[in-house]
């Protein structure tokens, strides 16, 4: 799906969130990622794969909440 140069990383790899976004849409809170996933603005993804990776903040940002 990537045509980057050099490519983004793939939606399985841990640096998944390291890919471009295709599909910005910060005001409904997520992006699509150029490699499928979906990046949720609570750092909570939805891998092509139907996998759900629930939301991993920093602990310091969970403090300051």
């Amino acid at each position: 799906m990537c045509s980057h140069v050099p490519r983004c990383p793939a939606a399985d790899s841990s640096d998944r969130e390291a890919a471009l976004p295709v599909a910005p849409h910060p005001e409904q809170g997520w992006s699509l990622l150029c490699n499928g996933v979906l990046l949720f603005e609570d750092t909570g993804e939805l891998l092509p794969d139907g996998t759900i990776v629930p939301p991993h903040r920093p602990e310091e940002a969970l403090r300051a909440a």
